[in-house]
């Protein structure tokens, strides 16, 4: 089981981050989200910050606006995380330099698309 870091989750069922947390774990994936307003999602621990999440980081998955990420991105620099998905809406090609930099793949998909034809 890979931990995957929902930035921007939300506890609202119609969204696009709450929706990916519930196909991630029907994939056998463990969700960890990170939001700053909210203490639980789904019945899991949340996290006010990427720093905060005490277990090691596979993959990052953002929902969060390019407007909203700057302090995201050193957060998620530190947290060495393999690879950052940004889903449509949270793209920052301002930020892939430096991710890249950090030896931290990035890509620009759908996380729900990606886990439905199996390129998760």
């Amino acid at each position: 089981m890979k931990n995957v870091a929902v930035i921007g989750a939300s506890d609202k069922a119609d969204r696009f981050s709450n929706k990916a947390m519930r196909m991630l774990a029907e994939y056998g994936h463990n969700p960890i989200p990170v939001a700053p307003a909210k203490s639980e999602i789904l019945e899991k621990t949340v996290y006010r910050s990427l720093g905060d999440v005490p277990e090691p980081i596979d993959t990052v998955t953002v929902y969060l606006g390019a407007a909203r990420q700057a302090p995201m991105i050193e957060d998620v620099v530190r947290a060495r995380p393999r690879r950052v998905i940004f889903n449509p809406g949270a793209e920052n090609p301002d930020a892939y330099e430096r991710l890249a930099d950090a030896g931290i793949a990035v890509v620009e998909a759908c996380t729900l698309v990606m886990l439905k034809t199996n390129r998760f």
